[in-house]
Protein backbone atom coordinates (compact mmCIF):
# COMPACT_ATOMS: atom_id res chain seq x y z
CA UNK A 1 0.00 0.00 0.00
CA UNK A 2 2.85 2.39 0.93
CA UNK A 3 4.60 1.63 -2.40
CA UNK A 4 1.39 2.28 -4.33
CA UNK A 5 0.88 5.58 -2.51
CA UNK A 6 4.44 6.64 -3.34
CA UNK A 7 3.93 5.78 -7.02
CA UNK A 8 0.66 7.74 -7.16
CA UNK A 9 2.27 10.72 -5.44
CA UNK A 10 5.13 10.66 -7.94
CA UNK A 11 2.74 10.53 -10.89
CA UNK A 12 0.76 13.44 -9.44
CA UNK A 13 3.91 15.54 -9.09
CA UNK A 14 4.94 14.79 -12.70
CA UNK A 15 1.44 15.72 -13.96
CA UNK A 16 1.55 19.01 -12.02
CA UNK A 17 4.95 19.86 -13.48
CA UNK A 18 3.71 19.31 -17.03
CA UNK A 19 0.46 21.16 -16.34
CA UNK A 20 2.11 24.30 -15.03
CA UNK A 21 4.96 24.33 -17.54
CA UNK A 22 2.73 23.96 -20.62
CA UNK A 23 1.93 27.31 -22.30
CA UNK A 24 -1.77 28.15 -22.04
CA UNK A 25 -1.84 30.08 -25.33
CA UNK A 26 0.18 30.19 -28.52
CA UNK A 27 3.00 32.73 -28.30
CA UNK A 28 2.50 35.84 -30.42
CA UNK A 29 5.06 36.47 -33.19
CA UNK A 30 5.98 39.95 -31.91
CA UNK A 31 5.13 42.49 -29.21
CA UNK A 32 2.85 45.51 -29.65
CA UNK A 33 3.51 48.69 -27.67
CA UNK A 34 -0.05 49.36 -26.49
CA UNK A 35 -2.48 48.28 -23.80
CA UNK A 36 -4.24 45.94 -26.19
CA UNK A 37 -4.30 45.04 -29.86
CA UNK A 38 -6.06 42.79 -32.36
CA UNK A 39 -5.61 41.90 -36.04
CA UNK A 40 -8.49 40.22 -37.86
CA UNK A 41 -9.30 39.14 -41.39
CA UNK A 42 -12.28 41.22 -42.50
CA UNK A 43 -13.78 38.50 -44.73
CA UNK A 44 -13.85 35.66 -42.19
CA UNK A 45 -13.39 37.40 -38.84
CA UNK A 46 -10.38 35.17 -38.08
CA UNK A 47 -8.13 36.60 -35.34
CA UNK A 48 -4.50 36.65 -36.50
CA UNK A 49 -2.92 38.53 -33.59
CA UNK A 50 -4.12 39.49 -30.13
CA UNK A 51 -2.87 41.21 -27.00
CA UNK A 52 -5.32 41.59 -24.11
CA UNK A 53 -8.11 41.39 -26.73
CA UNK A 54 -11.02 41.25 -24.27
CA UNK A 55 -9.82 43.80 -21.70
CA UNK A 56 -12.10 46.86 -21.67
CA UNK A 57 -10.48 50.30 -21.91
CA UNK A 58 -11.69 53.81 -22.82
CA UNK A 59 -11.92 53.88 -26.65
CA UNK A 60 -12.05 57.66 -27.17
CA UNK A 61 -13.37 58.61 -30.64
CA UNK A 62 -13.12 55.07 -31.99
CA UNK A 63 -16.59 54.99 -30.39
CA UNK A 64 -17.84 56.80 -33.50
CA UNK A 65 -17.49 53.61 -35.55
CA UNK A 66 -20.74 52.47 -33.91
CA UNK A 67 -22.36 55.86 -34.52
CA UNK A 68 -21.50 55.60 -38.22
CA UNK A 69 -22.61 51.95 -38.35
CA UNK A 70 -26.07 52.72 -36.96
CA UNK A 71 -26.39 55.60 -39.42
CA UNK A 72 -25.46 53.42 -42.39
CA UNK A 73 -27.88 50.70 -41.29
CA UNK A 74 -30.65 53.31 -40.98
CA UNK A 75 -29.85 54.56 -44.49
CA UNK A 76 -29.90 51.03 -45.93
CA UNK A 77 -33.27 50.32 -44.29
CA UNK A 78 -34.71 53.60 -45.65
CA UNK A 79 -35.28 55.06 -42.18
CA UNK A 80 -33.23 58.11 -43.14
CA UNK A 81 -31.48 59.44 -46.24
CA UNK A 82 -28.23 61.30 -46.81
CA UNK A 83 -30.28 64.35 -47.81
CA UNK A 84 -32.23 64.49 -44.52
CA UNK A 85 -32.04 67.90 -42.85
CA UNK A 86 -30.84 67.83 -39.24
CA UNK A 87 -31.47 70.85 -36.99
CA UNK A 88 -28.55 71.24 -34.59
CA UNK A 89 -29.61 71.26 -30.93
CA UNK A 90 -28.16 73.38 -28.14
CA UNK A 91 -26.82 70.20 -26.55
CA UNK A 92 -25.10 68.94 -29.71
CA UNK A 93 -23.44 72.29 -30.32
CA UNK A 94 -22.09 72.35 -26.75
CA UNK A 95 -19.73 69.42 -27.23
CA UNK A 96 -16.08 70.13 -26.56
CA UNK A 97 -12.98 68.60 -28.07
CA UNK A 98 -12.74 68.10 -31.82
CA UNK A 99 -15.82 69.57 -33.51
CA UNK A 100 -17.27 71.29 -36.57
CA UNK A 101 -18.33 74.27 -34.42
CA UNK A 102 -21.97 73.75 -35.32
CA UNK A 103 -24.34 76.42 -34.00
CA UNK A 104 -27.75 75.86 -32.38
CA UNK A 105 -30.60 76.05 -34.87
CA UNK A 106 -28.52 75.68 -38.03
CA UNK A 107 -29.34 72.86 -40.42
CA UNK A 108 -27.00 70.24 -41.79
CA UNK A 109 -27.62 67.19 -43.97
CA UNK A 110 -26.91 63.66 -42.78
CA UNK A 111 -24.16 63.47 -45.38
CA UNK A 112 -22.44 66.59 -44.02
CA UNK A 113 -22.58 65.17 -40.50
CA UNK A 114 -21.19 61.81 -41.66
CA UNK A 115 -18.38 63.62 -43.43
CA UNK A 116 -17.56 65.56 -40.27
CA UNK A 117 -17.56 62.39 -38.15
CA UNK A 118 -15.51 60.22 -40.52
CA UNK A 119 -12.92 62.81 -41.52
CA UNK A 120 -12.54 65.27 -38.64
CA UNK A 121 -14.00 63.09 -35.86
CA UNK A 122 -16.39 65.87 -34.88
CA UNK A 123 -18.06 65.36 -31.50
CA UNK A 124 -20.90 67.81 -32.19
CA UNK A 125 -21.73 66.13 -35.50
CA UNK A 126 -21.82 62.73 -33.79
CA UNK A 127 -24.31 63.88 -31.15
CA UNK A 128 -26.47 65.67 -33.74
CA UNK A 129 -26.64 62.54 -35.88
CA UNK A 130 -27.52 60.38 -32.88
CA UNK A 131 -30.32 62.76 -31.93
CA UNK A 132 -31.66 62.60 -35.49
CA UNK A 133 -31.65 58.81 -35.45
CA UNK A 134 -33.19 58.25 -32.01
CA UNK A 135 -34.65 61.52 -30.74
CA UNK A 136 -32.04 62.12 -28.04
CA UNK A 137 -28.50 61.06 -27.31
CA UNK A 138 -29.68 58.97 -24.34
CA UNK A 139 -31.98 56.94 -26.59
CA UNK A 140 -29.28 56.67 -29.24
CA UNK A 141 -26.83 55.27 -26.66
CA UNK A 142 -29.41 52.59 -25.84
CA UNK A 143 -29.46 51.67 -29.54
CA UNK A 144 -25.65 51.55 -29.56
CA UNK A 145 -25.57 49.11 -26.65
CA UNK A 146 -28.36 46.98 -28.13
CA UNK A 147 -26.48 46.69 -31.42
CA UNK A 148 -23.28 45.85 -29.56
CA UNK A 149 -25.02 42.92 -27.86
CA UNK A 150 -26.43 41.71 -31.19
CA UNK A 151 -22.91 41.70 -32.67
CA UNK A 152 -21.46 39.78 -29.72
CA UNK A 153 -19.49 42.72 -28.34
CA UNK A 154 -19.42 41.34 -24.81
CA UNK A 155 -16.93 43.78 -23.29
CA UNK A 156 -18.49 47.05 -24.42
CA UNK A 157 -20.49 49.69 -22.59
CA UNK A 158 -21.39 52.91 -24.38
CA UNK A 159 -22.26 56.01 -22.34
CA UNK A 160 -22.16 58.55 -25.17
CA UNK A 161 -22.03 58.65 -28.97
CA UNK A 162 -18.68 60.37 -29.47
CA UNK A 163 -16.18 58.88 -27.01
CA UNK A 164 -15.59 61.91 -24.82
CA UNK A 165 -14.38 60.81 -21.35
CA UNK A 166 -17.25 59.40 -19.29
CA UNK A 167 -17.44 57.00 -16.35
CA UNK A 168 -18.03 53.43 -17.54
CA UNK A 169 -17.55 54.17 -21.24
CA UNK A 170 -15.31 51.26 -22.28
CA UNK A 171 -14.65 48.76 -25.07
CA UNK A 172 -12.25 45.92 -25.84
CA UNK A 173 -9.96 45.76 -28.88
CA UNK A 174 -11.80 42.67 -30.11
CA UNK A 175 -15.18 44.42 -29.86
CA UNK A 176 -13.82 47.36 -31.86
CA UNK A 177 -12.68 44.92 -34.54
CA UNK A 178 -16.18 43.38 -34.65
CA UNK A 179 -17.98 46.70 -35.21
CA UNK A 180 -15.28 47.89 -37.64
CA UNK A 181 -15.76 44.74 -39.70
CA UNK A 182 -19.50 45.38 -39.76
CA UNK A 183 -19.06 49.01 -40.83
CA UNK A 184 -16.83 48.07 -43.77
CA UNK A 185 -19.70 46.02 -45.24
CA UNK A 186 -21.39 49.33 -46.12
CA UNK A 187 -19.73 50.47 -49.34
CA UNK A 188 -21.09 54.03 -49.17
CA UNK A 189 -19.15 54.82 -46.00
CA UNK A 190 -15.84 54.14 -47.77
CA UNK A 191 -16.26 57.49 -49.55
CA UNK A 192 -15.67 59.38 -46.32
CA UNK A 193 -13.30 56.95 -44.63
CA UNK A 194 -10.84 57.28 -47.53
CA UNK A 195 -11.13 61.07 -48.02
CA UNK A 196 -7.95 62.87 -46.98
CA UNK A 197 -9.19 66.48 -47.24
CA UNK A 198 -12.57 68.14 -47.75
CA UNK A 199 -14.58 71.16 -46.62
CA UNK A 200 -17.91 71.86 -44.94
CA UNK A 201 -19.72 75.16 -44.45
CA UNK A 202 -21.01 75.80 -40.91
CA UNK A 203 -22.43 78.52 -38.67
CA UNK A 204 -24.62 81.55 -39.25
CA UNK A 205 -21.74 83.29 -40.98
CA UNK A 206 -21.35 80.30 -43.30
CA UNK A 207 -17.66 79.85 -42.59
CA UNK A 208 -15.79 77.15 -44.48
CA UNK A 209 -14.20 74.48 -42.31
CA UNK A 210 -11.20 72.62 -43.74
CA UNK A 211 -11.44 68.93 -42.90
CA UNK A 212 -8.29 66.77 -42.72
CA UNK A 213 -8.58 63.06 -42.01
CA UNK A 214 -7.30 62.17 -38.55
CA UNK A 215 -6.15 58.78 -39.89
CA UNK A 216 -2.83 59.52 -41.60
CA UNK A 217 -2.53 55.94 -42.86
CA UNK A 218 -5.00 56.97 -45.59
CA UNK A 219 -2.09 58.84 -47.19
CA UNK A 220 0.89 56.74 -46.17
CA UNK A 221 -0.18 53.07 -46.21
CA UNK A 222 -0.84 51.18 -49.44
CA UNK A 223 -4.47 50.09 -49.65
CA UNK A 224 -5.57 51.89 -46.46
CA UNK A 225 -9.35 52.42 -46.44
CA UNK A 226 -10.27 53.32 -42.85
CA UNK A 227 -11.33 53.49 -40.19
CA UNK A 228 -11.14 55.70 -37.07
CA UNK A 229 -8.71 57.30 -34.66
CA UNK A 230 -9.26 58.33 -31.05
CA UNK A 231 -7.28 59.92 -28.23
CA UNK A 232 -7.89 61.34 -24.76
CA UNK A 233 -5.72 61.67 -21.67
CA UNK A 234 -7.29 58.53 -20.20
CA UNK A 235 -7.59 56.45 -23.39
CA UNK A 236 -4.16 57.49 -24.74
CA UNK A 237 -3.91 56.87 -28.50
CA UNK A 238 -6.33 54.45 -30.16
CA UNK A 239 -6.91 53.37 -33.75
CA UNK A 240 -8.99 51.01 -35.83
CA UNK A 241 -7.15 50.75 -39.17
CA UNK A 242 -8.10 48.77 -42.26
CA UNK A 243 -6.43 48.12 -45.59
CA UNK A 244 -7.19 46.12 -48.73
CA UNK A 245 -4.77 44.55 -51.18
CA UNK A 246 -6.08 42.15 -53.77
CA UNK A 247 -8.73 39.91 -52.21
CA UNK A 248 -7.51 40.50 -48.65
CA UNK A 249 -8.73 43.11 -46.16
CA UNK A 250 -7.32 43.22 -42.64
CA UNK A 251 -8.41 45.28 -39.63
CA UNK A 252 -5.83 46.28 -36.99
CA UNK A 253 -6.97 47.70 -33.64
CA UNK A 254 -4.63 49.53 -31.26
CA UNK A 255 -5.77 50.70 -27.82
CA UNK A 256 -3.76 52.76 -25.37
CA UNK A 257 -0.58 53.44 -27.37
CA UNK A 258 1.70 55.95 -25.62
CA UNK A 259 2.03 58.32 -28.62
CA UNK A 260 0.28 58.99 -31.90
CA UNK A 261 3.40 57.91 -33.84
CA UNK A 262 3.48 54.58 -32.00
CA UNK A 263 -0.24 54.12 -32.63
CA UNK A 264 0.21 54.34 -36.41
CA UNK A 265 3.48 52.41 -36.37
CA UNK A 266 2.02 49.48 -34.44
CA UNK A 267 -1.08 49.35 -36.67
CA UNK A 268 1.24 49.30 -39.68
CA UNK A 269 3.18 46.43 -38.12
CA UNK A 270 -0.03 44.41 -37.68
CA UNK A 271 -1.28 45.08 -41.21
CA UNK A 272 2.13 44.25 -42.69
CA UNK A 273 2.09 40.96 -40.80
CA UNK A 274 -1.33 40.12 -42.22
CA UNK A 275 -0.47 40.86 -45.84
CA UNK A 276 2.92 39.11 -45.63
CA UNK A 277 1.62 35.87 -44.15
CA UNK A 278 -2.02 35.35 -45.13
CA UNK A 279 -4.20 35.36 -48.22
CA UNK A 280 -7.98 35.55 -48.60
CA UNK A 281 -9.34 33.23 -51.29
CA UNK A 282 -12.70 33.96 -52.96
CA UNK A 283 -14.61 30.69 -53.21
CA UNK A 284 -18.02 32.08 -54.14
CA UNK A 285 -19.44 35.60 -54.50
CA UNK A 286 -22.96 36.58 -53.48
CA UNK A 287 -25.36 36.59 -56.48
CA UNK A 288 -22.57 35.46 -58.85
CA UNK A 289 -23.27 32.53 -61.17
CA UNK A 290 -21.96 29.20 -59.88
CA UNK A 291 -23.20 26.88 -62.65
CA UNK A 292 -26.27 26.02 -64.76
CA UNK A 293 -28.67 23.14 -64.15
CA UNK A 294 -31.04 21.53 -66.73
CA UNK A 295 -34.78 22.13 -66.16
CA UNK A 296 -37.51 19.58 -66.66
CA UNK A 297 -41.01 20.76 -67.64
CA UNK A 298 -40.02 24.43 -67.43
CA UNK A 299 -40.42 27.37 -69.80
CA UNK A 300 -36.59 27.45 -69.82
CA UNK A 301 -34.37 24.48 -70.60
CA UNK A 302 -31.76 25.41 -68.00
CA UNK A 303 -31.35 27.70 -65.02
CA UNK A 304 -28.48 29.76 -63.68
CA UNK A 305 -27.80 29.13 -60.01
CA UNK A 306 -25.94 31.64 -57.84
CA UNK A 307 -24.29 31.80 -54.43
CA UNK A 308 -26.61 33.02 -51.68
CA UNK A 309 -23.74 34.67 -49.76
CA UNK A 310 -20.03 35.32 -50.12
CA UNK A 311 -17.78 32.39 -49.21
CA UNK A 312 -14.17 33.29 -48.52
CA UNK A 313 -11.32 31.32 -47.02
CA UNK A 314 -8.24 32.59 -45.19
CA UNK A 315 -5.07 30.61 -45.83
CA UNK A 316 -1.37 31.02 -45.22
CA UNK A 317 0.52 32.52 -48.14
CA UNK A 318 1.54 29.81 -50.62
CA UNK A 319 -1.26 27.43 -49.59
CA UNK A 320 -4.00 28.91 -51.76
CA UNK A 321 -3.93 25.93 -54.13
CA UNK A 322 -4.95 23.62 -51.27
CA UNK A 323 -8.49 25.01 -51.35
CA UNK A 324 -10.79 22.52 -53.11
CA UNK A 325 -14.23 23.75 -54.21
CA UNK A 326 -17.04 21.24 -54.73
CA UNK A 327 -20.34 22.29 -56.34
CA UNK A 328 -23.22 20.03 -55.29
CA UNK A 329 -26.36 20.47 -57.43
CA UNK A 330 -28.89 17.93 -58.78
CA UNK A 331 -28.65 16.52 -62.31
CA UNK A 332 -31.80 18.47 -63.16
CA UNK A 333 -34.46 20.66 -61.53
CA UNK A 334 -38.20 20.27 -61.77
CA UNK A 335 -40.23 23.38 -62.65
CA UNK A 336 -41.71 25.52 -61.21
CA UNK A 337 -38.76 27.08 -59.36
CA UNK A 338 -38.81 30.26 -57.28
CA UNK A 339 -36.05 32.85 -57.31
CA UNK A 340 -33.87 32.37 -54.24
CA UNK A 341 -34.93 28.74 -53.77
CA UNK A 342 -32.09 26.56 -52.50
CA UNK A 343 -30.97 24.03 -55.09
CA UNK A 344 -27.55 22.98 -53.83
CA UNK A 345 -24.36 23.96 -52.03
CA UNK A 346 -20.76 24.95 -52.58
CA UNK A 347 -18.38 23.27 -50.14
CA UNK A 348 -14.71 24.16 -49.72
CA UNK A 349 -12.19 21.77 -48.18
CA UNK A 350 -8.49 21.91 -47.37
CA UNK A 351 -6.63 18.59 -47.10
CA UNK A 352 -9.97 16.81 -46.92
CA UNK A 353 -11.29 18.94 -44.03
CA UNK A 354 -14.38 21.05 -44.62
CA UNK A 355 -13.62 24.75 -44.11
CA UNK A 356 -16.94 26.28 -45.16
CA UNK A 357 -20.07 25.99 -47.27
CA UNK A 358 -22.68 28.26 -48.82
CA UNK A 359 -26.12 27.65 -50.31
CA UNK A 360 -26.65 27.78 -54.07
CA UNK A 361 -30.02 29.28 -55.12
CA UNK A 362 -32.03 29.84 -58.29
CA UNK A 363 -31.22 33.15 -59.94
CA UNK A 364 -34.77 33.72 -61.25
CA UNK A 365 -38.33 32.39 -61.25
CA UNK A 366 -38.90 29.59 -63.74
CA UNK A 367 -42.51 28.71 -64.48
CA UNK A 368 -43.80 25.29 -65.44
CA UNK A 369 -44.16 24.91 -69.20
CA UNK A 370 -47.69 24.77 -70.65
CA UNK A 371 -48.75 22.30 -73.32
CA UNK A 372 -48.41 25.10 -75.88
CA UNK A 373 -44.84 25.80 -74.71
CA UNK A 374 -43.94 22.14 -75.18
CA UNK A 375 -45.52 21.97 -78.66
CA UNK A 376 -43.73 25.14 -79.79
CA UNK A 377 -40.45 23.74 -78.51
CA UNK A 378 -40.98 20.49 -80.46
CA UNK A 379 -41.92 22.45 -83.58
CA UNK A 380 -38.76 24.60 -83.39
CA UNK A 381 -36.65 21.48 -82.93
CA UNK A 382 -38.06 19.93 -86.13
CA UNK A 383 -37.87 23.10 -88.22
CA UNK A 384 -34.30 23.69 -87.11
Amino acid sequence: MKLTAKILSGLLIVMMIFTFSTPQAEAQPFEINARSAVLIDQATGTVLYEKNPHEAYPPASVTKVMTMLLAMEAIDSNMITLEDKVVISEYASSMGGTQLYLEPGETKTVEELMKGIAIRSANDASVALGEHLAGSEELFVLKMNERAKELGMNNTNFVNSNGLPDVGHKMSAYDIAIMSRELLKHKEVHRWLTTWMDTVVVGKKQSTQELVNTNRLIRTYEGANGIKTGSTGEALYCLSASATRGNSTFIAVIMGAPTTQIRFGEATKLLDYGFANFSTVDIATKDAKVTTVPIQKGVLLEADVVAKEDLKLLLKKGEEAKANKEIIVPQYLQAPINKGEKVGEVIVTVDGKEMGRVDVVAAEDIERASLLDVMLRIFRRFTR
